[in-house]
């Protein structure tokens, strides 16, 4: 038997900046997906998922995306299936899957099942491929057989992730550098109780605004403009496709900045970086909700806290927030019974160390 890890990330500035040719600061956490696998002798292949209570088998020779209860395979099965396009020697193999990444946290379950697929794929077939490879490859089992047209941020967090340590993902040209933390902080990742309410026409109306932002101002994407720019340009741009733009750009800036504090020790700057990416997400991109805002409202006015603000997609999901580690346990208890007492919904809290990336 062998064993392979893979963990989830969580998005720390830089949202909704990946299709538009962006830049992007994530961080691997200390939750992820196991596999325990064998080689099966044959083109069998047997998935068994722990945490779902479900079996799956299927035929290497003859991969097809699954459908209803065979969804979830899909993330494995793409991953089986890249490789033998890429013309890699793997065949069929066993696999129990256990995870401990919460459920609808937005932390990218998906991206750490993939990448830890690979990283087993290489252990029982004896390869030897390189993070970017792997992380490349993965995205693209998401977006061939799982069909989701997703970047590369999930699954190059997953790889690259390291212990204390961002992760700075540029989009144009699928670069990954690491960059450290100052000591003593740790992540709380706060799910709002609420689904996502994130569809796929909002999603992709927010697209085109920003592309249509992009092309009025002669620009190729919006990496290519800046905040001046943009407020030079407010004449010729619809106002949505402005807030739009002034978001993108805003946050584009903010991760460079972001950088730049980090490597100087100034946590409490790149705190507040979060707190106003999180404004610009409301006010702009208009991708928060209440409960969201909720959630930065109340942990902004507890000690202890740097910075706080929507993670992933946004329409729900989950916040992630900057804290002093000897403060995290009293701010995520605070945090989860002051949110109930004003909304009603029950928060789920989950503090997190910045963690490395798969092995």
């Amino acid at each position: 038997m062998q064993t392979s890890y893979a963990p989830g990330r969580v998005e720390l500035l830089g949202n909704h900046t990946d299709y538009n040719e962006g830049v992007v600061l994530s961080a691997a956490i200390d939750r992820g997906v196991t596999l325990i696998g064998e080689r099966s002798g044959s083109s069998l292949v047997t998935l068994c998922s722990t945490t779902l209570g479900l079996t799956f088998t299927a035929d290497a020779a003859s991969l097809a995306p699954c459908k209803d209860q065979g969804e979830w395979a899909n993330y494995l099965l793409g991953v089986l299936d890249v490789f033998q396009k890429e013309g890699l020697p793997v065949g069929g193999f066993s696999a129990e899957i256990k995870s401990n990444l919460p459920l609808g946290a937005g932390l990218s379950s998906s991206a750490a099942l993939e990448v830890s697929t690979a990283m087993l794929l290489q252990k029982l077939f004896g390869l030897n491929l390189d993070r970017l490879t792997v992380a490349k490859l993965c995205r693209r089992a998401e977006n061939e057989f799982v069909g989701v047209n997703c970047g590369l941020l999930d699954q190059a967090s997953s790889a690259f992730g390291k212990a204390g340590h961002a992760i700075f993902l540029d989009c144009r040209s699928e670069t990954v550098e690491t960059t450290p933390f100052p000591d003593g902080v740790e992540l709380l990742i706060t799910q709002c109780g609420v689904a996502h309410r994130l569809s796929g026409g909002e999603y992709n109306e927010r697209r085109l605004q920003c592309f249509d932002a992009a092309a009025r101002l002669g620009a190729k994407a919006l990496r290519d403009v800046s905040s001046a720019q943009i407020e030079a340009g407010k004449a010729i741009l619809p106002e949505l496709s402005y807030r739009r733009a002034a978001h993108v750009v805003g946050e584009n800036e903010r991760v460079l900045q972001g950088i730049d504090f980090l490597r100087g020790g100034d946590v409490k700057a790149f705190g507040a970086l979060m707190f106003a990416s999180h404004e610009s997400s409301r006010h702009n991109f208009e991708n928060s909700t209440p409960e969201l805002d909720a959630l930065v409202e109340i942990v902004r006015e507890l000690p202890g806290v740097l910075g706080s603000r929507l993670t992933g997609g946004g329409f729900g999901g989950a916040t992630v927030t900057l804290l002093e580690r000897d403060k995290a346990s009293a701010v995520a208890e605070a945090l989860v019974a002051k949110y109930h007492a004003r909304t009603g919904y029950t928060a789920q809290a989950h503090l997190c160390e910045i963690a490395d990336g798969a092995h």
